[in-house]
């Protein structure tokens, strides 16, 4: 299964990066991931980082190894739990002042899992929809949203 979505930030690459790369700062603009934890407040190319994210009713706590960093381009990180293997590229680019990133997952179960369980894509869809906006909202107004829509998706305060 792949889960693939971009989205056009409306700040300096840059900025973007900064803020997507500091670990220390996703409790205060993601509403996906939660308990964000590693020996460095930086994604760092070889080293693992820990997270918890709600998918289901149930929270799933990850621990990728960020397999290639090149900055301002390219974030790449893996993992996998319980048979399901994830793998995540995250792809950085300039246009005219504001930022393209494009997010692609890569998802594979062994057999077993297969025949067992069934992933929701469209849940795991609107997880990387709602993360990358988390994202553009914190780079563009260095802020959370202030309303959480039904559909778990963030919305502007209109006025």
């Amino acid at each position: 299964m792949i889960i693939s979505e971009s989205i056009v930030i409306n700040a300096p690459i840059r900025k973007v990066w900064h803020t997507f790369t500091d670990l220390s700062c996703w409790k205060d603009w993601s509403t996906v991931v939660s308990d964000v934890t590693s020996d460095s407040a930086q994604l760092t190319e070889g080293k693992t980082f820990k997270f918890c994210i709600r998918p289901f009713t149930f929270p799933v706590n990850i621990e990728p190894v960020v397999e290639e960093l090149i900055p301002g381009q390219r974030v790449v990180w893996s993992g996998s739990k319980h048979g399901i293997f994830a793998r995540h590229e995250f792809h950085f680019a300039e246009q005219n002042g504001k930022t393209l990133l494009t997010s692609r997952e890569v998802f594979r179960l062994n057999w077993m899992k297969r025949l067992f369980f069934h992933i929701p894509k469209r849940r795991l869809h609107q997880l990387s929809v709602l993360m990358l906006q988390d994202l553009k909202y914190a780079a563009e107004n260095s802020a959370m949203p202030e309303k959480i829509s039904e559909s778990g998706l963030w919305e502007k305060k209109s006025g």
